[in-house]
Order: structure tokens, then sequence, then C-alpha cells
């Protein structure tokens, strides 16, 4: 058994799509319409080729902040692989203007982690 995908609703699905290709090497397939329904999607594949985040939108869907702290998703984590790589990305995602709202630590639980605000509010935390 394996967790297949996660899902994310997107106000801009495409900015939201090339900001995960373009800082997280994300593949993206091509693009679900579904007219009657007034459904998009995109299906983004990470270099590990079996880790899979779909990217939808539907616009009678009201878009959350991401941001509160309610029951339900809370953030996604992507390892880059060592301590360096989450500094390195860290730091371009911060001069590009993306919001850091966690810098480069040891947490409690061990992990080497930053905490990003991706384009459309959700929480992303870097992981070595």
């Amino acid at each position: 058994m394996k967790l297949d995908h996660i899902a994310l609703w997107a106000e801009d699905m495409e900015h939201l799509k090339d900001f995960y290709v373009r800082y997280f090497n994300a593949t993206p397939g091509d693009i679900y319409n579904n007219p009657v329904k007034r459904f998009s999607s995109y299906f983004l594949t990470f270099p590990d080729g079996d880790t899979r985040l779909e990217i939808m939108n539907m616009p009678d869907i009201i878009n959350g902040s991401g941001m509160d702290r309610t029951k339900g998703y809370c953030h996604i984590a992507i390892s880059v692989g060592t301590r360096e790589a989450v500094d390195t990305l860290t730091e371009t995602l911060r001069l590009a203007g993306i919001k850091i709202i966690g810098n480069p630590r040891i947490t409690g639980d061990s992990y080497y982690e930053s905490v990003i605000v991706d384009p459309e509010g959700n929480l992303i935390e870097i992981t070595a």
C-alpha cells in the first residue's frame, strides 16, 4: 500500500504548476479538462518518480487561505536530500520573493528543514 498523491485546489493553477516545476523539479502531465463540471487538473511527478501532486481548479470551489490551522491538511514535506540543498533552495526562494516562515534548522523531531508558503498559501516543509 502507498499514498498515491496529494491534491491541492488552486486559484491560479498554471502559476502553481510552474512554481513546483521550477523550484522542485516536478514534471507536469497533460492538463485534464472536464468542461461539464468546469474542472481542470494537472498531475505533477517529482524526481523520485513515485510521488505526485495534483493541482486542481474548479471555479465553484471556495478557495481557503491554506494557512488556517483547522483539521485536515497542514503541510507537504519535500525532501531535497541534504542540509546544503535545504539551505540553497530556501535562499533561492527567498530571493525570488517566496515567503519563508521557518528558516533552516533542526527541529525537535530531528528533521533539518525550512518552511515556506507556496503561491497559493500552502505550507511546504523543505527537508534534508
